[in-house]
This record gives C-alpha cells, sequence and structure tokens, in this order.
C-alpha cells in the first residue's frame, strides 16, 4: 500500500464530502445549535416551572376539624392555603363530623434496603378515598389534608391523632403541596413532643430515643459527573456515528449512484489504497464532529445545571480522555458503515441497509443510564458498551488503568477486524461495481497456492486470537489454572494461526520462519533468554509500577494457583506451552504478514500487538520490549526457535523464582519492590552479548534481507 495514493484519495474524498450539506450540517451545524438549545431550553424550562410552583401558594382541601396548634403551625409556614371542606361530599362531611368515618390502618414500617420487590400502596376502596380522587382530578385543588374524628381529644391526652394527606403524584404542584404539608406536620410532631416531654418531666429526646443523621459525602465533582456520565457517552458517541454514517453511504453507494465509482475503479489503484482512503476520510470527518461535540457539550454543561442548586463540574482532562476513547470505537463503526454501504445500490438503499446497523451499535448504549453498571473485567470486552462505560467512569472519578486499558485493546480488536471486513468487501469489484454478490462470498478463504501473509491477516490473526481467548477465559473460569493455559494457549494462540494459514495456502516454512537455529545463534539465546528479564521487569517496570494487587495475581500465576506446583509443572505450563504457542502466532505469522513494511515497523508491529495482548497497561513497556528482542532475534536468525528458547527462558526463570524465596532471599530481592541497579546492569550486559552473539551468526533467508 503507498500512503502517498491512500492521502491522495483521501483528500479527494474530504473535499467532495464537505461540499455536501447534509455532511457539513451533521457534523459541525447541528452540534453547536442542538445542545445550547435541547439543553439549555429544557434548563430553563425547568427552572421556570419550579420558580412558578415555589411562588404558588398550595390549595388544600382541608377535611376535619382544625385545632389551634396546628392552624398557627400552617399559618407560620405561610405557603399553605386551607379550604375547609372545600370539594368534600355532603355524606364526606356528615361521616366526619359525626365520628362513622375512621382511618385505615397504620402501614407497617417500610425499611428503605428491603430486597423485597415494593409495590405502590393501593387507593382503598372507600366514599371518602374516591371523593378525594374525583377533587383531585378535578384540579381545584393541589391536595386533600383528612384530620380523622377524635384528632383533637387525642391530641390533648398524649395520644396520636391520625392525619391523611391525599396527593397526585403525576401532577407537580401536588406533589409540591404534600411536601409543603409534610414538612409542617413534621415540625408540628417534633414541637408537641418536645412539649410532652417537658410536661412530664422527662428529658428532651426521651420520646425520640434515637436521632439519625445522614451526610453525602460526594463531592460537587462527582454528582455532575454522574450525570454527564449517564448522558455524555450516549450522545458523543450517537453522534459521532451520526456524521461518519451519511458520510460513508455517500462514499460508497452515492459513488455508484453518480457512478464516479467506477473511474475510481478503473485507476491504477489497489483495493486496499481505495477503501484506506476512504476510511481515512470518513473518519476524519467523524473526529472532528466528535470534536465539536464534546466542545459544545463541555460549554453548555459549564452553564447549566442539570440539578437544582448542583453547578457540572468537570475538569478538562476529563473530556479529553472521553475524546481518545470515543477513537477506537470510531473506528468500528465507520469501517461496518464502509463494508455495509457497499452493497448498496443507491442513497436511498444505503439508507435502509445502515439505519438497522445503526440502531444495532447504539442500542447497548442505554446501560450508562442505568446506575449501578459500572466498567469491570467481563464488560470491557463488550463492543462499543465497554468505551461507554469506560467514559461514564472517567467523569465519576473512580477510573481504573487496567480496566481501561483492557477496554481500549479490546476496542480496537474489534476495530481491526472491522477495518478488515471493509478491506475485503472493497476487493470485490462486482460488488462495487454494482453487481449482485452473496454475504458469503465475502467470507471465502479459499486455498491460494503461493499466496503470503499480508498486514491484513496479521491484523485478523492478533484480534480474533484476542476476542477468542477473553471469551474462552470466561467459560473455564473455575478451572484450574494448568486446565485454562492449556486450552486458552493451544486453542486459542496455536491453532488459530495454524488454521488460517492453512485455509490460505500459506507455505508454512516461511511464514512461521520453520528453520534450524545455529550454535552462535542459540547460545546468544540463551544469553537473552536469562537476562531480557533484567532490562524489561528491572528498568521498564519503574516507570508505570504495577499496583500490589496485580503483582500477587501474576504470582499467583507463576505458581499455577494457591498451591505451590512442582517446578517441572511450571516450566511446562508457564515456560514452554506459552514460548511455542505465542512465538508460532507472534513471530511467526503475525511478524511474516508485516514483512512487506520493513524490518524494524514490521518488528516493533509485532511487538506492539505481543504487548497489547497482555491487556495490562502495567506490563506493557516490558512486554513490548521483550517482543521488540523476540522480533529481532528471529528475523536475524531466520527461525522462530530463536524466539521460542528466548521466551521459554525468560518465563522459566520468572516461575523459578517465584517458586524458590530461598533464592530470591540469598540474591538479596525479598523485600525489594524493585530489582537492585546491580542486577540490572549485570543483566544489560549479559543482554548485549547475547545479542552480540546472535547479529554474529549468518542471517538464514526468511525473504527479506536483514
Amino acid at each position: 500500500m503507498r500512503p502517498g495514493v491512500l492521502l491522495i484519495i483521501a483528500r479527494k474524498e474530504l473535499r467532495e464530502a464537505l461540499r455536501d450539506r447534509r455532511t457539513l450540517f451533521m457534523m459541525i451545524a447541528l452540534p453547536i445549535l442542538l445542545y445550547p438549545l435541547l439543553i439549555l431550553g429544557m434548563s430553563r424550562l425547568q427552572e421556570g416551572q419550579q420558580a412558578a410552583q415555589t411562588a404558588r401558594n398550595s390549595r388544600v382541601a382541608l377535611w376535619g376539624g382544625l385545632t389551634l396548634e396546628v392552624e398557627a403551625a400552617f399559618k407560620r409556614n405561610g405557603r399553605v392555603e386551607l379550604l375547609p371542606w372545600r370539594s368534600a361530599p355532603d355524606a364526606v362531611r356528615a361521616g366526619l363530623e359525626m365520628g362513622q368515618l375512621q382511618p385505615p390502618p397504620t402501614p407497617p414500617l417500610e425499611l428503605s434496603a428491603n430486597d423485597a420487590e415494593r409495590k405502590p400502596p393501593k387507593l382503598p376502596d372507600t366514599v371518602w378515598a374516591r371523593a378525594a380522587q374525583q377533587a383531585l382530578l378535578k384540579r381545584d385543588i393541589d391536595a386533600v389534608l383528612i384530620l380523622w374524628p377524635g384528632f383533637e381529644e387525642k391530641i390533648r391526652r398524649g395520644e396520636a391523632g391520625v392525619a391523611s394527606i391525599l396527593y397526585d403524584s403525576v401532577r407537580p404542584e401536588s406533589g409540591k403541596a404534600r411536601d409543603r404539608m409534610t414538612d409542617v406536620l413534621r415540625q408540628y410532631r417534633v414541637d408537641l413532643i418536645r412539649q410532652r416531654e417537658k410536661n412530664r418531666g422527662l428529658i428532651e429526646g426521651f420520646a425520640t430515643g434515637v436521632e439519625l443523621q445522614s451526610q453525602n459525602v460526594a463531592t460537587e465533582q462527582r454528582r455532575s459527573g454522574m450525570l454527564i456520565g449517564m448522558l455524555l457517552p450516549y450522545m458523543l458517541i450517537l453522534f459521532s456515528a451520526m456524521s461518519g454514517f451519511y458520510a460513508a453511504i455517500d462514499m460508497t453507494a452515492g459513488e455508484k449512484e453518480r457512478g464516479t465509482m467506477q473511474t475510481l475503479l478503473c485507476a491504477p489503484l489497489l483495493p486496499l489504497e481505495i477503501i484506506s482512503g476512504k476510511f481515512l476520510a470518513v473518519w476524519v470527518i467523524s473526529l472532528i464532529a466528535t470534536l465539536v461535540n464534546i466542545v459544545s457539550l463541555a460549554l453548555t454543561f459549564a452553564r447549566v445545571k442539570l440539578i437544582p442548586g448542583l453547578t457540572v463540574s468537570v475538569p478538562p482532562e476529563a473530556y479529553l480522555i472521553a475524546f481518545c476513547l470515543v477513537l477506537p470505537v470510531s473506528i468500528l463503526v465507520n469501517s461496518v458503515f464502509l463494508a455495509v454501504g457497499a452493497f448498496a445500490r443507491d442513497f436511498k438503499d444505503g439508507q435502509n441497509f445502515l439505519t438497522p446497523i445503526l440502531m444495532g451499535l447504539l442500542a447497548p448504549l442505554m446501560v450508562t443510564t442505568m446506575p449501578g453498571i459500572e466498567l469491570n473485567g467481563y464488560l470491557a470486552f463488550a463492543p462499543i458498551v465497554n468505551i461507554a462505560l469506560a467514559m461514564k467512569s472517567v467523569f465519576l472519578s473512580e477510573w481504573k488503568a487496567d480496566l481501561i486499558f483492557l477496554a481500549l485493546v479490546s476496542s480496537l480488536a474489534y476495530a481491526m477486524l472491522a477495518l478488515a471486513l471493509a478491506a475485503r468487501v472493497f476487493e470485490q469489484n462486482n460488488l462495487l461495481l454494482g453487481g449482485k454478490q452473496s454475504v458469503a462470498s465475502i467470507f471465502d478463504f479459499s486455498r491460494r497456492p503461493g499466496a503470503k501473509p499480508t498486514e491484513g491477516i496479521s491484523v485478523l490473526a492478533f484480534s480474533l486470537a484476542l476476542v477468542l481467548a477473553f471469551y474462552a477465559s470466561l467459560a473455564l473460569e473455575g478451572k484450574p489454572l494448568p486446565v485454562m493455559l492449556l486450552v486458552t494457549e493451544i486453542g486459542f494462540f496455536l491453532l488459530p494461526g495454524l488454521a488460517l494459514a492453512w485455509s490460505k495456502g500459506f507455505d508454512w516454512r516461511s511464514t512461521f520462519s520453520l528453520r534450524p537455529l545455529g550454535v552462535a545463534g542459540l547460545a546468544g539465546c540463551i544469553l537473552i533468554g536469562v537476562s531480557a528479564w533484567t532490562v524489561g521487569g528491572g528498568l521498564l517496570i519503574r516507570v508505570l509500577p504495577p499496583p500490589e494487587s496485580l503483582v500477587k495475581a501474576l504470582e499467583k500465576l507463576l505458581l499455577l494457583g494457591e498451591r505451590e506446583a512442582p517446578l517441572w509443572q511450571l516450566w511446562i505450563f508457564i515456560a514452554l506451552l506459552p514460548a511455542v504457542c505465542e512465538e508460532m502466532l507472534f513471530r511467526g505469522l503475525i511478524l511474516s504478514g508485516f514483512r512487506s513494511m520493513g524490518k524494524w515497523p514490521a518488528i516493533i508491529a509485532a511487538g506492539l500487538l505481543f504487548g497489547l495482548a497482555h491487556a495490562s497497561i502495567y506490563r506493557l513497556l516490558p512486554t513490548l520490549f521483550l517482543g521488540i528482542v523476540f522480533g529481532w532475534v528471529v528475523w536475524r536468525t531466520g527461525s522462530v526457535l530463536a524466539g521460542m528458547v528466548c521466551h521459554m527462558l525468560n518465563n522459566g526463570l520468572m516461575a523459578t523464582l517465584a517458586h524458590s524465596r530461598e533464592v530470591i532471599r540469598e540474591w538479596g530481592l525479598l523485600g525489594s519492590p524493585y530489582l537492585p541497579w546491580s542486577y540490572i546492569a549485570a543483566g544489560s550486559l549479559l543482554l548485549a552479548a547475547g545479542l552480540w552473539l546472535v547479529s554474529r551468526q549468518r542471517h538464514q533467508s526468511s525473504g527479506v534481507t536483514a
């Protein structure tokens, strides 16, 4: 693929897309206009409604005899207008005045933390309840207060008077009236209890027993972050996808409709260059829209109060992290749009195809609006949802680096799979020219003798291995660690690579570098295997120290569980098994696919994927370093056995040290968080000697020059 050609295609597509008013409107105009009008407008409407409710006195129908003390309490409040016997039928009034109507039974104490399903209390099937309901539905009053017969006499005798408040929860003004009356009667009850304690010579608080106080410790930033974290991920990903939606249709179905796709296919361009250029253009449009959306949302939230009295307080870096998190999602969504859009014959057909795709991709985002749904090890691999929950955790200031990293890595894997799908679709010229082609033909992996791995195959192999290994770990949860390692390494690292190479007809010897290893190379690999960890684990780990929980988890893995396994088992499952399976994939198939990029780009790319596959940001630098070293060794010797030897000795030595506490104690490493500098220096010398020995070996042919 030629980068210059790719940029020319992307520039051409961008120029044409930016001429389209629909694209410009979705990308820039809509975010700038929508958020202030929608959010600020709703906020102003809510504030105006609340102000009107606060300024308006509540009209309450009073049914029953009013005591002087209760009347005085309502007068002190001044916000409740009592209307004696308003809307009370004659039968109800007579029944209350003559003491014929009795109050409903006192409901049992309702516990807030009760796990049982709460059922709203039913309205009593009585004449007074039906009368109050009809009066409230007529909206002549806001609420009904019933002081039941004997209320004043019971208060005077030191008993509990009974009062009932009937309101309509659908009407805000009725709920406001309920709140005002509840406040007045609660204060009246407190004053009454204090007076009774005083009259009987009891100490203050005797009747109260326990004073319960609760205090919300959540800062204003966390409370506002919770609200933004429930709204912003959905809105941000939605409008980012919508901006790429029309651009993707225009660059696929739109070009077919205008007849310009044929001209593009007649040019001396590779299908990968065409799809890459179009994707880059759609992605740039989507990123511009995302940036505009974030800026517009940040400015809007800074001026609006989502909850009365709560000012939105979100640090600017949270918005920056949110923008970075959207990047892999936009790659995934836009790649799917381009792949599916290629099947459409015209713009209308493209809308019909992509609208269900858009809804299907974005529907799971509703989980961000559910309280209690947080990013964890399981949801970190759920496409799109993982990024939405990651953004939510960022705004809540509860994000964990390892989970964010895992969500990003898994999203990149899905994005790579989507890109591979789009590239595969654009290889079908008949489809791009408007012809009909089945979806099954896109996934045709027929053998082609003489074929060689490509960058797309490398990315596909990595993505499949990563995703399959994760879901396999869920299925194998609870199984012994040796079983999990055996199934994961062989079933999801070794076999998929071998199956992919066989299905495509690749030459196994050149693809997996299956060549003998010379004596000098073997000696150098032994030195590298026993020393590379001192740089990777001793030096680079100081840049980003792992938390104690990760250290304990790795120690448990190195020992194959809670109880220490025999040393020979550690060398089989921790050293030999990963060395063979992972090297066949990363320094075999994946490195071969990157060979066309050149020596160092290929080695670094394969090493980066190797580091990402370990799914921990704290292990990324050490594993990236080891991946680059192993990749150079394999490239130089032309033999994957070199990588296996280095990998096996590196892992085996780590497992041996974890198993042999007395060795760690003798070396003076017990209790030390970092490897001493003297060990790092000695290890670096051994590593340099090993690299020198490997460089002395005559390079064996691997399809490229060293």
